[in-house]
């Protein structure tokens, strides 16, 4: 097929060509980054592009990918050394794998940015050179990254701090399977989880959160009643979706508490005119290019 190139499990070569024709910019997707993959980018990426491009990538910075050593947030903040632009976004439960470069070329495969996707396990994808299609690929990658947190690279420094204590923490827990040990790597990843909560929510509310995935919801799926849209924002944001939290008043439970936050939103977008409720399900009435602050 024109434009469609199928890439075996040795694609490395057709990353690295992308990387070193990129003009302006590359938009990655990859749940797991190394520095190997880093490493990569580095040995490939193009002159114009560390001149004056722009690098975004989109991952999971999940403290269990760290402490499993699947995601390195160091060598995420060390992107920072490849182009004079670079956005970093963190959205737990990301599984594509997408690379593109400009809108010339984009590969959907199944590798990580490591060492393992780059070099040692099977891997398979298709390579796309039909600019239109890779315009859609890169405009669809973008949107979904906006549903997640921009993580600044002074945050992803506080992070890394964070990152280390809970590899620490489980180093120790291999040397000495004991209570406190157990007791130690808990606490520390509870700590790195509140701080991607904290960047998550950027010290406000998660109503904006929730009112931005329902829009970006109901503009691909169509009208959804708010059973569908809980569960679709769950897999979209597990850590914002706390089952074991109640919202309790005076003493009586009232369901869990991510759902009246996702009420809230629901409200707020009504009173804006942007969605109402239509036979038991939500629908966007107002024009989506205003529909929320970024």
């Amino acid at each position: 097929m024109p434009g469609l190139v199928i890439l075996p499990r040795d694609w490395r070569g057709y990353l690295a060509a992308m990387l070193s024709s990129a003009e302006a910019d590359v938009l990655i997707s990859s749940p797991y980054v190394t520095q190997d993959g880093v490493g990569f980018m580095a040995e490939h990426i193009s002159s114009r592009v560390r001149a004056q491009g722009r690098i975004c990538l989109l991952t999971d910075l999940s403290p269990l990918n760290v402490s499993q050593g699947s995601t390195d947030p160091h060598a995420v903040r060390s992107l920072n050394q490849l182009a004079p632009n670079v956005e970093v976004y963190h959205l737990p439960r990301l599984h594509a794998k997408v690379y593109v470069a400009d809108v010339h070329h984009a590969a959907i495969t199944s590798a990580n940015l490591t060492r393992g996707g780059l070099s040692l396990n099977y891997e398979y994808g298709v390579g796309i050179e039909h600019s239109p299609s890779v315009s859609t690929i890169r405009r669809d990658v973008t949107e979904y990254a906006e549903l997640g947190a921009r993580v600044t690279f002074q945050e992803l420094a506080v992070y890394c701090q964070a990152a280390d204590r809970v590899r620490s923490a489980l180093q120790g827990q291999q040397r000495q399977i004991a209570q406190t040990a157990r007791r130690a790597l808990e606490e520390a990843l509870q700590d790195a989880a509140d701080e991607l909560i904290r960047i998550r929510v950027s010290g406000g509310a998660i109503h904006p959160v929730f009112a931005k995935t329902i829009v970006y919801l109901l503009q691909r799926e169509g009208p959804l009643t708010t059973a569908q849209l809980h569960h679709m924002i769950e897999q979209i944001h597990p850590d914002l979706c706390d089952n074991s939290v109640d919202r309790v008043i005076n003493g009586v439970r009232f369901g869990k508490k991510w759902k009246h936050a996702v009420r809230t939103a629901q409200q707020g977008l009504k009173r804006r005119g942007l969605v109402q409720l239509e036979d038991g399900r939500w629908v966007l009435v107002g024009p989506t290019g205003q529909m929320l602050p970024g």
